[in-house]
């Protein structure tokens, strides 16, 4: 046989991506110190204990290595208590922003930082953008815009090299585009049901509030995202505070989120804007005007219920779209989802907590085209 017909596929042995000691722990520590909200004392005795079963250390480094290291980078800090004066091991804002990226690369991939990073839109006009095209100057074009190497050109072609003189009607601007800003409200509720049947629903709801926030951040930096946190009540919380969040014993205040979401978005100067809310379980709370609440967690109250199509419907009157991903598949909530989507012209999605993110990332991606596209 020739040579030329022994060409194929040809491979090499895989080898792993070399990690030291220090970087093998700290994967699995961001991953405990998220699951348990930020406390490092318990996220520490978890590694200890898998230490244990699957001896991650070595005699030559060990846990008390690792924990000096954490110190050094400056991972982890001591805090002096009030009380009796002892030390407790809190950790950073370096390992919350690390925590951060962790959960962006998890859940998105890992995303480049584009050089613009920001939405286009098909509107030309005096936007910053540019899209390479030219036309003739018009009054009150700024001058920054002039494109001064093709109207030179202009200008020795109308004029001739020998009588050099640069006119009006040589000059040509370049075309830009406006660059479309999104603003999003990410709703999580926090109500009991998020830990409860032996599933933890809490922590992937925090990954994916920190990795769309990370993604933003560095992808999409003059969008905007909120988060809030709804139960009995519903407020705002800080980049700061996510990977310390808890579930309380709480109900479901719907309404309270949505009625603070659309709060956050009216300040907002954006034309595009939007809701995500991730949740499990049914509207069962008000609260009324008298400051008390009003709950009833025995299936679908109607009263609550319609509490929720009108937040749904003044949504809708103020351009705002809501999409609810449903960590349930209870028939009679997702009816309930139906008429709620349906009330705003949203959308919804009844799903698991594995794939949660990347259907957030991605429903985030359409949802700015598409408005993008509307402009």
């Amino acid at each position: 046989m020739n040579n030329q017909y022994k060409k194929g596929l040809r491979f090499q042995k895989y080898e792993e991506e070399y990690k030291s000691p220090f970087d093998k722990l700290f994967d699995i520590f961001k991953e405990l110190i998220t699951h348990t909200s930020g406390d490092f004392d318990e996220a520490f005795d978890w590694l200890k204990q898998l230490d244990v079963e699957y001896k991650l250390t070595t005699p030559e480094y060990t846990l008390d290595d690792f924990l000096e290291d954490l110190k050094k980078k400056g991972y982890i800090r001591e805090e002096i208590s009030d009380s009796d004066g002892k030390g407790d091991l809190k950790i950073t804002a370096k390992t919350e922003q690390v925590i951060r990226q962790n959960a962006l690369e998890q859940i998105f991939g890992k995303l480049k930082k584009s050089r613009s990073g920001n939405h286009k839109t098909k509107a030309i006009g005096q936007g910053d953008e540019h899209t390479g095209e030219l036309r003739n100057y018009h009054f009150g074009d700024a001058l920054d815009r002039i494109s001064m190497t093709e109207s030179i050109k202009n200008a020795q072609i109308n004029n001739g090299i020998g009588s050099f003189s640069l006119t009006e009607n040589d000059l040509v601007v370049e075309e830009t585009n406006y660059k479309a800003q999104m603003s999003t409200v990410l709703m999580i509720d926090i109500s009991h049901s998020m830990i409860l049947y032996g599933e933890d629903r809490i922590t992937p709801a925090k990954k994916v509030a920190m990795a769309l926030i990370e993604l933003i951040k560095t992808r999409y930096p003059k969008d905007t995202i909120d988060i809030l946190v709804f139960g009995n009540d519903a407020w705002p919380i800080s980049v700061k505070e996510l990977p310390y969040l808890k579930v309380g014993p709480y109900h479901t205040n719907t309404v309270a989120g949505l009625q603070l979401a659309m709060d956050l978005l009216r300040r907002k100067r954006n034309t595009n804007k939007q809701i995500f809310m991730i949740t499990d379980g049914k509207p069962s709370c008000l609260r009324l005007s008298d400051g008390t609440y009003y709950k009833n967690s025995n299936g679908l109250d109607n009263y609550i219920v319609e509490k929720c199509y009108n937040m749904a419907s003044q949504a809708r009157k103020l351009h705002i779209p809501i999409t609810t991903f449903m960590i349930a598949q209870d028939p009679y909530l997702m009816r309930f989802i139906e008429h709620f989507t349906k009330a705003n012209q949203g959308k919804a999605f009844y799903t698991g907590l594995k794939g949660l993110g990347e259907m957030i990332f991605e429903d985030y991606e359409q949802n700015r085209k598409k408005r993008i596209r509307g402009l």
